[in-house]
């Protein structure tokens, strides 16, 4: 990214490129003043090599960096500017410019010191084998099939920051964010995707998403099936299902209808699936294949009628645990649904870029609308960078500065 960041830097178009993106992007700010610092901070981001303080960007972008860090650190951690409308012209661009292939859900953790930024918490992270504290975001990306972009934002604010006003007030976090589900905040995005798109969310373009570690999973599926948005989910291997023909019920051990009775996702395919494991090469983001093998069937959710599917890879013999996942594109082939499910790795390699790339680690601030800020921030650099390399960028933006 530094040879990257460099050549951008030198490039005599750049800044005038960038600046008429801010200004599209960042159209609604009132002050003129207020959409400069947006412009500012996203040429440090896009031109800073390493570590992306606000230190940094500014004397990446001014000759006077002391004044003007002081002026972008206002910007993003105390000004009372709203994010959404960014948020929503970013998403606009990218339905507008982009194929829409699924909306996905990635999880970003930010570790943090101390216990007066907003959110932090304890929490185990698998990734880092231990126990650290941290933040959590979720986001909302834009698949499609090629990239992600990242358009939206959620940040997860744990029990703990419901009660205490005085931690709530340091951080300045609104009486309207709350703790609340991870599968409640999936929805809110995909909510707030679906509303900023010129013809909402496609009934095509599933969902995508990770809830295997998330045991009210099926809080999310019903809340997607309600809104008429199909989806490919990965849940816990334990979520209970039933087979798709109600007169079978009783002729399978455990899938009576009542609660102590039902069988989860991965008994039932291990015991009930009627075909053979089908062989599916699966490509990796980095372009790599693979083949697998696939088992999949036909069943219901208890106090449910519709019928899903689920899917999971088939190891017999093998240690490791695969993501059973459940879709509701029950006439996809199960090749078409494995290649969607793999848009969740695609998603995580974006949020490995957004970090070392973008700064999406890099917010040392402490405050909830800062934290927001930057994000929006981060993910404008990323669209401005896709857009770019697609040739989309001056189609539809402001031509002065």
């Amino acid at each position: 990214m530094a040879e990257y960041s460099t050549a951008r830097a030198a490039d005599p178009g750049h800044d005038a490129r960038v600046f008429r993106f801010a200004e599209s992007v960042f159209a609604h700010l009132p002050r003129a003043d207020q959409r400069r610092w947006a412009q500012l901070y996203l040429q440090g981001l896009l031109t800073t090599p390493g570590r992306k303080s606000i230190r940094r960007l500014a004397a990446a972008v001014s000759a006077v960096p002391a004044t003007t860090s002081q002026s972008l650190h206002q910007f993003i951690s105390a000004s009372p500017w709203d994010w959404g409308p960014a948020r929503q012209e970013l998403i606009r661009l990218t339905g507008e410019h982009f194929p829409l292939r699924a909306l996905t859900i990635g999880t970003v953790v930010l570790p943090k010191r101390g216990e007066h930024t907003c959110g932090v918490h304890r929490r185990f992270v698998p990734a880092a084998g231990r126990t650290i504290s941290c933040q959590v975001g979720l986001g909302a990306f834009v698949s499609t099939g090629d990239e992600d972009l990242p358009v939206e934002w959620r940040l997860l604010l744990p029990e703990q920051w419901n009660e205490d006003a005085k931690l709530r007030e340091r951080a300045r976090i609104p009486d309207s964010a709350r703790h609340r589900p991870v599968w409640e905040l999936v929805l809110d995005l995909v909510d707030s995707v679906s509303d900023a798109l010129p013809r909402r969310l496609p009934a095509h373009v599933p969902v995508v998403a990770d809830l295997s570690e998330h045991l009210d999973a099926g809080r999310l599926l019903a809340g997607l099936d309600r809104r008429g948005h199909d989806f490919v989910v990965a849940v816990p291997a334990a979520l209970p299902v039933l087979p798709a023909d109600p007169r079978v019920s009783r002729a399978v051990p455990g899938a009576a209808d009542a609660p102590l009775g039902q069988v989860g996702a991965r008994q039932f395919l291990q015991r009930h699936h009627v075909l053979p494991p089908r062989a599916v090469t699966l490509t990796a983001p980095g372009g790599r294949g693979r083949q697998v093998r696939v088992v999949s069937e036909l069943v219901r959710l208890p106090g449910s009628g519709r019928t899903y599917r689920i899917f999971t890879e088939w190891r017999p013999v093998d240690s490791r645990v695969p993501r059973v996942w459940i879709t509701s594109l029950t006439g996809r082939r199960v090749e078409q649904l494995t290649t969607l499910a793999q848009a969740h790795p695609g998603t995580c390699l974006t949020v490995s870029t957004l970090e070392r790339d973008y700064g999406l680690l890099d917010f040392e601030g402490r405050s909830f609308p800062g934290w927001h800020h930057h994000m929006t921030l981060v993910s404008a650099a990323h669209v401005y960078d896709r857009l770019l390399h697609a040739g989309a960028l001056d189609e539809r933006l402001p031509q002065s500065a």
